[in-house]
């Protein structure tokens, strides 16, 4: 594939809406913009990976006497939406296991529901918009100082799937998915079944998968329950579709796959999901808060006779609540489950190709955190990001390990290291779904239940398909994507938008020595994954360019900073992550 010739821009000279531009082509820029440096860095297996440690060794590795920058870095590019020079000394100064310690026992930050409520978003006029939402999603992800719970909040959202496009069976769109993200967000440290609990009834899931208003089978009108929530639930929630060991592999038989379900096991679950409406018992719909309470229970539409699914059965003769909870029991009591969730998580946050010994290590966790407790989520997450496969420093030149950033986290890379404001507080980002010209993905707007991309995606025609390894951030790469999302980025950094500000003074000062600056920006960017040859390469493409005073208004400063920032943000050694 050729590389592209488009020119990449930075202000200089002045254009027609005030905004000065000038012209950077050189031999590091073809670095950036040719499609192809996704693509061949993909088929070569660098973004994904096996981990080097493929035995059964201890979850935990031993704490490091000191942790260098480079490894803090690396560190929260797996535990953080985006890494900053303070949480890199926070990190060195505590240890790892201490600092997702105190991330985790930090208080959550104000919901997203009480910031639409704040801003008026209540007011009649939104009740069928979505107005309000992309703000409130990207005030967190770029705002709130619990970068570890937003982050496993994010991987939540990738499981527990809710598209705000797909939230027409009510109003309120926007209060709807904001409560959806915040229920998700109380529940990223803990229990796993009590998640599965608060999601059966959630307001936001009850529409997406239409389980809200669901009725009995009515023999009469030849009407069967809606079998949409029990289908999903068992496999992109729950136990997946085919029968796994503790280490993720398929249980085979003679050679064979066997299916954890069939569908006899959805029509019999299905029963269980009746009866189960919106609660509007204290206000109507003409405000949102119904929307905030969970499901209610209807008895005189929920099936009472008995339910059999995955070998086991509930009784006849429970209430919905009671069915539900025995139904919730049994899957949770699958032995499935802990590898089925352990290697998604892993997948999430550290590599696309966990090794068969690190997801047993997790799932054990998972099944038990030390005292008996299983589905303990902050346990797995802390063990997952504290394992020797995620923290082992020799997977940095394993080219089976890693993974392709997701593009809402290179975005939030540059907002978080460069503490980027909102003058306004209301955070206009925006929907950054279209893959010409922005990222290609935007907080909670999947196009389908089966998320972004899918855990076992596997690009066809690649050395990664040929390795037998999956890639799952592929499903949404493209020439197309990989240059809108290089030109949305070169804006972001350059131009900003109307409502976002960021800070570049710990910039200013390297401006006038590219290796400096590329240096410094790769270690917080990239975790200092760029290699000697290619800062040396995109250092010459800077030094082309005028130098300056080093000062915030200094035009020629400003220009290597931008021309810099791009030129990381778009290199194959930062967008995979290892």
């Amino acid at each position: 594939m050729q590389e592209s010739a488009e020119q990449i821009e930075f202000p200089s000279q002045q254009d027609s809406e005030g905004t000065q531009f000038s012209t950077v082509n050189s031999t590091g820029v073809a670095l950036v913009v040719g499609s192809s440096l996704l693509l061949e860095a993909c088929g070569g297996g660098g973004a994904t990976g096996t981990g080097a440690n493929g035995s059964g060794s201890s979850t935990t590795p031993p704490a490091p006497a000191s942790i260098t920058d480079t490894q803090a870095a690396r560190f929260l590019a797996q535990a953080s939406v985006g890494g900053t020079r303070a949480q890199m000394a926070q990190v060195q100064a505590s240890g790892y296991a201490a600092w997702i310690d105190a991330q985790m026992a930090m208080p959550q930050s104000a919901s997203r529901w009480s910031w639409l409520k704040s801003k008026g978003f209540d007011a009649a006029a939104n009740i069928f918009t979505q107005n309000g939402f992309d703000s409130v999603a990207w005030y967190k992800l770029i705002n709130s100082p619990d970068t570890l719970r937003q982050r496993v909040t994010h991987a939540l959202a990738e499981i527990f799937v809710v598209g705000i496009d797909g939230l027409t069976g009510a109003a309120w769109q926007a209060f709807a998915a904001a409560n959806y993200l915040d229920l998700l967000e109380a529940n990223a440290f803990g229990n796993y079944r009590k998640l599965l609990q608060a999601i059966s009834t959630n307001s936001a899931m009850g529409q997406y998968l239409t389980f809200a208003g669901n009725l009995k089978a009515n023999p009469a009108k030849g009407t069967l329950p809606d079998e949409n929530y029990a289908r999903e639930l068992m496999q992109l929630f729950s136990v997946g579709l085919l029968k796994l060991n503790q280490d993720g592999t398929p249980i085979t038989v003679n050679g064979v796959n066997q299916e954890t379900y069939t569908l006899d096991d959805i029509t019999g679950l299905a029963r269980i999901f009746t009866g189960w409406d919106f609660d509007v018992s204290t206000s109507d719909k003409t405000t949102p808060d119904f929307l905030q309470r969970p499901l209610t229970q209807i008895a005189s539409r929920h099936e009472t006779g008995a339910s059999t699914f995955l070998g086991s059965t509930v009784p006849a003769g429970l209430d919905g609540p009671q069915s539900m909870s025995a139904a919730l029991d049994i899957i949770f009591a699958h032995p499935n489950v802990a590898p089925f969730v352990s290697r998604q998580l892993i997948q999430r946050l550290v590599t696309s190709n966990p090794s068969p010994a690190y997801v047993q290590r997790i799932a054990a966790v998972f099944s038990n955190d030390g005292t008996g407790v299983k589905g303990n989520l902050a346990a797995v997450v802390k063990a997952l990001l504290l394992d020797d496969e995620a923290r082992n420093s020799s997977n940095l030149s394993n080219p089976q390990f890693g993974k392709l950033r997701e593009p809402i986290y290179r975005f939030l890379s540059w907002a978080r290291a460069y503490s980027v404001t909102s003058p306004s507080d209301l955070w206009n980002v925006g929907n950054t779904s279209d893959a010409a010209s922005r990222l290609g993905q935007s907080p909670l707007r999947s196009g389908s239940v089966f998320n972004f991309f899918r855990p076992g995606y596997v690009p066809p025609n690649t050395s990664i398909a040929n390795a037998s390894l999956v890639a799952p951030e592929f499903q949404i790469t493209n020439e197309s994507t990989v240059i809108g999302y290089v030109n949305f980025m070169q804006r972001m950094v350059s131009k900003g938008n109307s409502d976002l500000v960021p800070d570049y003074s710990s910039l200013l000062p390297l401006a006038a020595n590219p290796t400096a600056l590329l240096t410094e920006i790769n270690l917080v960017i990239a975790a200092g994954q760029l290699s000697d040859t290619t800062i040396a390469t995109l250092a010459t493409a800077i030094s082309s360019m005028p130098s300056g005073t080093g000062t915030a208004t200094d035009t020629p400063t400003l220009n290597r900073i931008y021309a810099a920032l791009t030129l990381v943000f778009a290199a194959p050694e930062y967008i995979v992550q290892k």
